[in-house]
């Protein structure tokens, strides 16, 4: 009877190692965890802006400075980053650039990575703590593309046709997890 069960359970046995391996390779692909130990990051220039090594001479002039011209690009708004599912912090600027495009702007940002982490610009509020972690995909919002890094300065086109004025919060997403590691609300300049 011992040589029956041993026969029995060799299957068992196998289909239970198969199923772990699986399992333990799925959880793998689904979080991702070897991303919280790698950081990746970007350093973007303000599109439009070109940097010069000195600045041009110009007669010194006692009348005020001017206001910007309709070339310099316009911030439109701001806000810092506050904290969600991952610590997160760093500021972020809405501009309107010299051709009347829009970019969102994100500085010094500093978060931690993960697995589909994208920018989202929503009309939802940002709430401090767990109240705030799910509500940036529940309203209006518009994906402006992967996050390019976790830490650094980096720019995201709105698509043509976004109005800006409807959106008031700025929020890097999970969409895995559907989890806000991170917000800012916009507060027009």
């Amino acid at each position: 009877m011992g040589r029956g069960r041993r026969v029995l359970t060799r299957p068992l046995v196998i289909a239970v190692l198969v199923a772990a391996v699986g399992g333990v390779g799925f959880g793998l692909y689904w979080f991702q965890p070897w991303k919280l130990w790698q950081d990746k990051t970007v350093e973007e220039a303000l599109p439009g802006v070109v940097a010069t090594s000195a600045p041009p001479a110009v007669a010194p002039s006692s009348e005020p400075s001017e206001q910007p011209s309709a070339t310099d690009p316009q911030t439109l708004a701001s806000g810092e980053l506050i904290s969600h599912e991952h610590a997160t912090s760093g500021t972020v600027q809405l501009i309107r650039l010299a051709d009347g495009s829009h970019v969102v702007r994100l500085e010094n940002l500093d978060t931690s990575n993960g697995p589909d982490l994208l920018v989202l610009l929503t009309d939802a509020p940002v709430k401090e703590g767990k109240a705030g972690w799910h509500v940036f995909d529940d309203g209006k919002y518009v994906s402006l593309g992967k996050l390019k890094g976790n830490k650094g300065s980096q720019n995201y086109a709105l698509p043509g046709g976004v109005d800006p004025s409807s959106y008031n919060s700025v929020s890097i997403w999970c969409d895995r997890f559907d989890v806000s590691f991170g917000a800012a609300e916009l507060a027009r300049v």
